[in-house]
């Protein structure tokens, strides 16, 4: 009875895949929806007589999860990159040139050419053929770990079809189609709730969901469109074959993905799709133009942020009149001064909008804005929306100017603004409750000292009601004094607790960052650490020694050398250091960087230590490591299970280090010589 069981089992869940595969992928249904209902109930009828025949991937057990505590952290093996945005054809015509000048190409390249959907990216990560990890874009390093939500996504695959690789990253777009959108604010408007203003925030509000039978009841889609990491098997030659790969794997691919031939091509494709967009059945932002020849894309490589090989094409902005009703200035952390103009409210871009920003007074100036004006408001996805022009045959006779206060509206300090600066800004620092405000955000905040749980609000209590004034003052809390606030219950005062005393240890350059110290983001704070090893020895050098550090010029070095020396900043590290929060000393770099100069891929699992760990080393002996072989690649090391990487490395004849040759390596600071070309 029993193996009969186990045999139904295997067969409905296999069936199931199959029938997925041919309505999401393939588009063409062998049977309806009532029959792959009924085989649905079936095989969880079984299950439910049978719970050991239960497995992880049984399409039963993709709304199964539990309620999520909070979203950890992926971190991704490769960087997931932005897109470079074009907003018109000249733009384009652009792109295509440098394309063509940097591959020293005379006639037309060949682009693969797909709507740019607008949704959620997230990649999915497959082990052997099998679901096993996915997480959103995130910074493009980190990401959400959403993998018990995207397990929901019906057209997400929980069995790979076919030949599969050992390790599969498969990356898209999470989305909601326009008909499941407007019945899902059909629904919520039925039970009077609020609704969604557009799908894009629909699909990332429900991917985002703690609870995943949340996400598995909205009608989220998937589309893939490309890879990560691959191990275990060769990426096809061109992106036009690698979407036909994905499709064979069951991945669902755009089905108006297309290949064009040079810049004439792109156009006519962007111009042809966007006389359809409206009729799509999912809502697109644009399209995306990319190099289809993937040896191309190695050798034009990447900026910091987006592969120089793509181009997202933007389409128009949306657009709306209203009116000017007043200006405000807002106070930041640093102290700058941003007019943002309050407006009539007006739809725009599947929003209703009411502030815009204004950027500075030259901006001001420049397109001379009044109180009372009409202007032309511009909206384009998520980007903050603002005031393209002014109405000036609609300008009222009482249109007020708009002037530079000369005190700070929060705190009543002088407003300082320096002649060649477009920025102007509170005199008033610390004392200024806008950008201690910020501070303590800031100091907080997830990439700085990452107190969980301490978000604006919550903060926003606490400083009103004077119990926190300095980032020192937050490890001075007690259970009694949280439980007074609002919405603070014993756990979630217990947790937020918890997170504070976790923070307390931290690294050098985590803690230079939060600090907040004008103009030193995270690089510099890394670069600082490194270069000086000590909290004591950074605030002790001088200017000229501070300006040696790497990427650290007169402007920055001077704001280090302000803030170490005023005496508030002094106190409050000292406070601190009373309160128990430590830093560990940024390990010393041999002065010579030995591999200075040098780039390390990887490709592979390494038994003793994590990539991340091993990254972290080699960068301490002064190597860039990157995720993707080019010419410039001077060693690729190589653990168990290595990817296609490996034989180009071999063609490319780049030279390799096995894990005992690694770790040797990260103990000497020396090369193998068996290593050396």
């Amino acid at each position: 009875m029993r193996a009969r069981a186990a045999a139904r089992a295997e067969e409905l869940r296999r069936l199931i895949e199959h029938h997925n595969y041919r309505y999401y992928v393939l588009d063409d249904p062998e049977i309806t929806d009532a029959e792959w209902d009924r085989l649905f109930a079936e095989l969880g009828a079984l299950e439910a007589d049978h719970p050991e025949l239960v497995a992880p991937d049984s399409p039963t057990q993709r709304i199964g999860a539990r309620p999520a505590d909070a979203f950890g952290q992926i971190v991704h093996r490769l960087p997931m990159l932005s897109l470079e945005n074009a907003f018109s054809e000249e733009d384009v015509r652009e792109f295509d040139l440098r394309t063509r000048d940097r591959l020293k190409v005379q006639g037309d390249i060949e682009y693969a050419v797909e709507p740019k959907l607008d949704g959620l990216a997230v990649t999915v990560i497959y082990e052997r053929g099998r679901y096993a990890r996915a997480a959103t874009r995130g910074d493009g390093v980190r990401g959400e770990d959403v993998t018990a939500n995207v397990r929901t996504v019906r057209s997400v695959p929980l069995v790979l079809r076919g030949d599969v690789p050992a390790l599969l990253e498969a990356r898209g777009e999470v989305f909601m189609p326009r008909a499941g959108f407007e019945r899902l604010n059909a629904e919520a408007r039925a039970r009077g709730e609020k609704t969604f203003a557009n799908p894009r925030n629909a699909a990332a509000g429900s991917l985002r969901q703690l609870d995943p039978r949340i996400t598995a009841a909205r009608p989220l889609e998937v589309f893939f469109y490309g890879l990560g990491e691959i191990e275990g098997s060769t990426p096809p030659e061109r992106q036009s074959a690698l979407l036909a790969q994905l499709r064979s794997w069951g991945l669902r691919v755009c089905p108006e993905a297309s290949i064009v031939r040079g810049v004439e091509g792109c156009l006519e494709y962007f111009r042809r799709i966007g006389a359809r967009r409206a009729s799509l059945p999912y809502q697109i932002d644009g399209v995306v133009y990319k190099v289809d020849r993937r040896a191309d894309q190695d050798r034009l490589g990447s900026a910091v942020r987006a592969p120089r090989w793509a181009l997202a094409h933007k389409f128009p902005a949306d657009e709306a009149r209203t009116v000017v009703r007043g200006v405000e200035f807002q106070v930041g952390r640093t102290g700058a001064l941003t007019p943002v103009a309050r407006l009539e409210p007006v739809f725009v871009g599947g929003v209703t909008v009411s502030n815009a920003t204004l950027h500075n007074m030259d901006e001001i100036e420049r397109k001379d804005v009044r109180i009372g004006d009409t202007v032309v408001i511009r909206r384009a996805g998520d980007v903050i929306p603002e005031i393209v022009r002014v109405v000036p045959e609609r300008r009222p006779a009482d249109a007020i100017r708009v002037g530079l206060p000369a005190r700070c509206p929060v705190c009543g300090s002088p407003v300082m603004r320096e002649a060649q600066d477009a920025v102007a800004r509170c005199s008033g620092r610390r004392r200024c409750a806008a950008q201690n405000r910020e501070w303590l955000r800031h100091f907080a905040s997830r990439r700085a000292m990452d107190i969980d749980g301490l978000g604006e609000q919550l903060l926003g209590q606490l400083v009103a009601r004077g119990l926190v004034a300095t980032p020192a003052d937050l490890y001075a809390l007690s259970a009694e004094e949280l439980a007074g606030l609002e919405r603070m219950g014993e756990k979630s005062a217990r947790n937020l607790l918890e997170a504070i005393d976790r923070s307390r240890s931290t690294t050098l350059p985590r803690f230079l960052f939060a600090l907040g110290i004008p103009d030193v983001g995270e690089v510099t704070a890394l670069a600082l650490a490194s270069e000086f090893g000590t909290l004591e020895a950074l605030a002790a050098a001088d200017i000229e020694h501070v300006q040696r550090t790497p990427n650290v010029g007169p402007v920055i070095a001077l704001s280090i050398r302000e803030f170490f020396a005023d005496p508030v900043n002094q106190q409050i590290i000292g406070e601190l250091r009373a309160r128990g929060v430590h830093w560990a000393p940024q390990e010393s770099v041999p002065a010579t960087k030995p591999l200075a100069g040098s780039t390390f891929v990887m490709t592979g699992t390494l038994a003793a230590m994590t990539r991340e760990e091993v990254e972290e080393r080699l960068r301490a002996l002064g190597a860039k490591v990157s995720g993707s072989l080019s010419g410039k690649t001077g060693y690729l090391v190589v653990g168990a299970d290595p990817g296609s990487k490996l034989q180009r490395a071999q063609a490319l004849g780049i030279a390799t280090l096995d894990e005992p040759q690694l770790l040797e390596l990260l103990r000497t600071g020396r090369l193998p010589a068996r290593t050396l070309r």
